[in-house]
């Protein structure tokens, strides 16, 4: 990987990240200068922060087709409701129209 092959022969798709923190690593004081430089290199090699942005993503999907289908589930259920055979709710109005 950061040899500068990548699989086909010509440059990893990492070697740009790699060569910015090998050059800030180099001429830093202090090796905690160089984690920005760090986390960009990891995060191309291993796409930690992608996969749990799409993880996030379709977990949120997913809550919201759940909440779709809840909403749903209740409209069907009031339309089929038994209120009009309690007398609960006058038919009187709806038999007198039809």
């Amino acid at each position: 990987m950061a040899s500068g092959f990548g699989l086909n022969g010509g440059r990893g798709r990492c070697f740009h990240f790699w060569q910015e923190f090998n050059k800030c690593y180099a001429g830093a004081d202090f090796p905690q200068q160089c984690n920005a430089q760090r986390d960009d290199y990891m995060e191309c090699l291993h796409h930690t922060k992608e996969f749990a942005r799409v993880a996030h993503i379709k977990a949120e999907e997913l809550k919201q087709a759940e909440k779709k289908a809840h909403l749903k589930n209740a409209a069907n259920a009031a339309a089929t409701s038994n209120l009009p055979r309690l007398n609960i709710v006058d038919n009187k109005e709806v038999e007198a129209k039809a």
